[in-house]
């Protein structure tokens, strides 16, 4: 005969069947079950109030947690979620904090648990990343000391109108410097709103920006008119690897805030999509933490340059070592006898060439190296397509060029920012 299997839930139904059906007392059948006056009046209790649902088990946590976080300040979080719907649970502590010095606010993990549990936090899509790029970037260190510029794609607003943001950031503050709308970009708007920055800030050291137009070009140097204008302002064009925006991290990262915040939905003008960048601008500066400062708003770090934009642009100048030639309308220059093309970008504007060894020269534009001009074969050699044929030596991190068999280029041309 095999052994009747059974379970608590089974035994409780059993004794108050037989409470219900037997003329026994309470107490006789709590004895024969083996379990106490005050366990079966619970059981009872339980089936007079829920039936035999009641008799099933109960979980064991408790109704509150003494730690739990209070519904005012849940609906405080909530609230200020829906005002800032980009904003994550760092952001939001630091906020809070802020307003409300004297509560205790629940940690971060914390703040995104209640979040996640009100479905304000959209779980996103793990994609593989690539190795981000391990080198410092170059004087970031102090306000102005680089600025960061590119243009965040385009959008049609609601007229049809292209948008073009172009954005201007300071490398060390994360201060949102312009954030302007164009309808093309063009070199011409984009030195204007350059301008207005200079003349509003001061100017920096270094612009870091990609390799497109109208920052840079496929001319000597990678110039462009636009980058020309800078050198001869005193600041170093600074350029990111192709294909490696993770070098301009900091202004990629704003990037993607402004589209968050501005692009959906597009305006339905170009007015009042620059009414709506302006918003933004204001309030990523003065209002929105950032975690690399401390959750402070760029605004507490940043301060205007010293170095003013000047009355009227300055003309290059070189040194009395120096040959200087004008560039000419079409971009070349005129070379013991000979014609040598430079860049159109350089039109009107006067080079120096440096002498290497004999019959070999580099030209520069203001304190930046253009190519090694090659006498005997007539050839203009690019700066990498020279090192590569041993014309001049690979550069240390910082230094300057270097000819293979001579002592190296006199003066003061550096292949990185000079400053």
């Amino acid at each position: 005969m095999p052994w009747k299997e059974t379970c608590a839930v089974d035994e409780r139904i059993e004794f108050v069947r037989a409470v219900l059906d037997s003329g026994e007392t309470k107490a006789e059948l709590c004895r024969r079950y083996g379990i106490t006056r005050r366990t079966g009046y619970k059981w009872l209790g339980r089936f007079d109030q829920s039936g035999r649902d009641g008799l099933e088990d109960r979980s064991s946590v408790p109704h509150r947690h003494p730690n739990e976080v209070a519904l005012e300040l849940i609906d405080k979080v909530l609230a200020l979620r829906m005002e800032h719907m980009t904003w994550g649970p760092r952001k939001l502590r630091a906020v809070l904090q802020q307003r409300h010095p004297e509560v205790d606010w629940p940690v971060t993990s914390t703040l995104g648990a209640i979040l996640k549990r009100h479905g304000l936090v959209v779980d996103r899509r793990r994609r593989p990343r690539t190795p981000p790029y391990t080198q410092p970037f170059a004087g970031c260190d102090s306000p102005n000391r680089t600025w960061c510029a590119d243009f965040k794609g385009w959008f049609r607003t609601g007229d049809g109108t292209c948008c073009y943001p172009l954005t201007l950031t300071d490398a060390y503050s994360r201060y949102l410097l312009r954030c302007q709308a164009l309808e093309r970009p063009d070199g011409n708007l984009t030195q204007s709103v350059f301008e207005a920055a200079f003349r509003e800030y001061g100017m920096p050291l270094v612009i870091r920006t990609d390799n497109g137009t109208p920052f840079a070009s496929k001319a000597l140097g990678g110039l462009s008119r636009l980058s020309r204008w800078w050198l001869k302002l005193g600041i170093w064009p600074e350029r990111i690897q192709p294909g490696k925006p993770q070098q301009n991290g900091r202004h990629e990262r704003m990037h993607r805030t402004l589209k968050q915040e501005t692009a959906r939905p597009p305006q339905g003008t170009m007015a009042r999509q620059q009414r709506r960048f302006d918003e933004f601008q204001r309030e990523f500066n003065q209002e929105r933490p950032h975690e690399a400062m401390n959750q402070r708003p760029p605004a507490e770090f940043y301060q205007a340059s010293p170095r003013r934009y000047p009355a009227r642009v300055p003309s290059p100048e070189y040194g009395d070592t120096m040959q200087v030639r004008s560039v000419r309308p079409d971009g070349q220059i005129k070379w013991k006898g000979r014609l040598v093309f430079l860049s159109e970008a350089l039109a009107g504007e006067p080079v120096g060439l440096d002498a290497l060894e004999e019959g070999t020269w580099v030209p520069y534009f203001c304190h930046m190296p253009l190519g090694v001009l090659d006498e005997r074969q007539r050839k203009l050699w690019s700066l990498e397509a020279a090192m590569r044929r041993g014309l001049i030596a690979r550069p240390a991190e910082s230094g300057p060029f270097r000819c293979a068999p001579g002592p190296g280029l006199r003066g003061t041309a550096h292949t990185t920012c000079p400053v």
